[in-house]
C-alpha cells in the first residue's frame, strides 16, 4: 500500500513537473517602456550588434550578428559572432515568443531551453517607419539594465544617433560607460 502511493505521488509530481517545464520562466527585474506599435514583420532579418555589456555568453566576439526569422507564433534567432583568439565562428540558436501581443516589443527568449530571458525592445529608429519599413537601428534592453544591446541593419551608425541612443540608454539607468563597442570588420559571414 505505501509503494502504490509513492508511486502516485511520484507520477503527479513528474506530471506536474512535466507541464510546468515546456513553460519555461522568463524573469524581468526591470521592465522598460517598449516599442508600440510594434510590427516583427519589421524587425525580421539580419542585425549588426554595434554596442553591448559584457556578458560571458558574448565575450571576446567581434563581428556579431543576430537574425530573425518568423516560424508560425515563434522567431527562430540566430546569434553569430567571430573568436579572434580561436579564429573561429561561433554561434547559437534560440527561439522567442511575444509575451505581451505581437504589437508589443517585448519578448521571450530562450538559447537553453525551458530558461527564458526577457528581450525587450525599447527603441527603434525611425520611430515611425512608413508601412513595410524595416526598422533600422533599435535599443534591446534584457531582464535588467545589465543586458543592453544596440543592434541596426548596417555594421555601423551615425553619430547622431549613438548619441540619441545612448541618452535613451542612460535614462533608463545603464551604464554606458561599461559599453562594448564591437568590431564590424568585412568579413564573409
Amino acid at each position: 500500500m505505501m509503494n502504490r502511493n509513492i508511486a502516485l505521488l511520484l507520477r503527479g509530481a513528474l506530471l506536474s513537473a512535466a507541464l510546468l517545464l515546456p513553460t519555461g520562466c522568463t524573469i524581468i527585474d526591470t521592465k522598460v517602456a517598449v516599442v508600440q506599435p510594434f510590427d516583427a514583420q519589421n524587425y525580421l532579418g539580419k542585425w549588426y550588434e554595434i554596442a553591448r555589456l559584457d556578458h560571458s555568453f558574448e565575450r571576446g566576439l567581434t563581428q556579431v550578428t543576430a537574425e530573425y526569422q518568423q516560424d508560425g507564433d515563434a522567431i527562430n534567432v540566430i546569434n553569430r559572432g567571430y573568436d579572434p583568439q580561436k579564429k573561429a565562428w561561433k554561434s547559437a540558436e534560440g527561439i522567442a515568443y511575444f509575451t505581451d501581443g505581437e504589437q508589443t516589443g517585448r519578448l521571450k527568449v530562450s538559447f537553453f531551453r525551458p530558461f527564458y530571458g526577457a528581450y525587450q525592445i525599447h527603441a527603434i529608429i525611425p520611430e515611425q517607419p512608413s508601412t513595410n519599413e524595416p526598422y533600422q537601428v533599435s535599443l534591446v534592453i534584457g531582464p535588467d539594465t545589465d543586458y543592453m544591446w544596440i543592434l541596426a541593419r548596417s555594421p555601423q551608425i551615425d553619430d547622431a544617433t549613438k548619441q540619441q541612443l545612448l541618452t535613451k540608454a542612460k535614462a533608463l539607468g545603464v551604464d554606458t560607460q561599461q559599453l562594448i563597442w564591437v568590431e564590424q570588420t568585412a568579413a564573409t559571414h
